[in-house]
């Protein structure tokens, strides 16, 4: 058995910027971390040789690989050629709430085959395999930032460049001052999914409109000005730059925010957070505030929500285990 575990990813800002249609005009960048919140993958291989077995929140079994219903199962191991396995996946946080699961999955899921057949890839080989996946083989709506953030891990500034290679650059500060970043970030789950498909096919189509193109412009600016901050050790200006972020994205898709999540946006601002954002395409899922920690207690109070403890991490996808093998 092999197993591997895969992390999700919180994204500050620059989200939206990942997709082709803007960055191979523009460029585009994100400031994002990976969080302790895992996709786990075990492989290993299925007691009836001639049959596949699938476990996530169905279960499949089939012999023909054709026959696979959960599409990203079907083109991968189809790609792959493996067969006469049994994989089953398992989440830390359910799919639709923002952190990238299904690229955290994606990953997971071609680095577990990739140690199965006994072959090496590195973490970026890995994620522009998941993109292409994603993207092009299977036409999804989305951009290249989940791929690499959940494979490579850490704070990084990842970049879209126009000839659609993508660069991960860490984000180097002191350990003070990481540490004060993870105090000050508060998460919590607005007990909404979302269809994040939907909302990106809505924010690719609008990209061609002047002002949504000012707006990425505008937040890829954002996203280089925290990198700037957070790597001169100045934490002053990072709610305010989360918060002119939101504002941006907001207006790129209908579906982003809607009331409810503008009045929780409205308490949380009035009430000790200086900026925030919703995690994700949008639409629900989790809330993220920058709220220094003597303030917290009053905002969490006005809120009445549920706190998503995390702490970022810096190993992106990994192996936790292998097992003897008897194949």
């Amino acid at each position: 058995m092999i197993i591997t575990k895969t992390p999700f990813r919180v994204s500050f800002c620059g989200g939206g910027s990942d997709m082709p249609d803007f960055y191979r005009e523009h460029e585009g960048c994100v400031v994002s971390t990976s969080i302790n919140r895992y996709m786990y993958i075990s492989i290993h291989p299925y007691f009836d040789e001639k049959s596949t077995a699938l476990k996530y929140s169905q279960t499949e079994i089939v012999t023909d690989l054709g026959d696979i219903k959960h599409k990203i199962y079907k083109q991968v191991l189809n790609d792959m050629n493996v067969s006469g396995v049994e994989i089953t996946s398992t989440a830390d946080v359910p799919s639709g709430t923002g952190l990238g699961s299904s690229s955290s999955f994606t990953v997971g899921l071609l680095h577990s085959l990739y140690c199965y057949k006994g072959k090496y890839m590195a973490k970026d080989k890995i994620a522009a395999e998941a993109c292409d996946v994603e993207i092009n083989r299977l036409g999804n709506p989305i951009g290249k930032q989940d791929q690499y953030a959940a494979a490579c891990g850490g704070l990084n500034l990842i970049t879209f460049h126009q000839d659609d290679t993508v660069s991960v650059e860490p984000l180097i500060m002191r350990q003070e001052t990481l540490h004060a970043l993870q105090e000050n970030i508060v998460i919590y789950y607005t007990g909404l999914t979302h269809d994040a498909n939907k909302i990106l096919a809505e924010q690719k189509k609008n990209i061609a409109k002047k002002d949504k193109t000012q707006n990425l412009i505008r937040m890829c600016e954002l996203a280089r000005e925290m990198k700037k901050s957070l790597e001169s050790d100045e934490l002053s200006d990072f709610g305010e730059i989360l918060n002119e972020g939101w504002q941006k994205k907001k207006e790129l898709a209908s579906g982003i925010a809607d009331s409810r999540i503008d009045e929780i946006y409205e308490t949380a601002m009035k009430n000790g957070a200086t900026g925030g954002k919703l995690l994700g395409a949008g639409g629900g899922g989790f809330l993220l505030f920058y709220c220094e920690k003597y303030k917290q207690k009053r905002m969490e109070e006005a809120l009445g929500l549920s706190r998503f403890p995390v702490q970022f991490e810096h190993d992106g996808t990994s192996v936790v285990y292998i097992g003897d093998k008897y194949w």
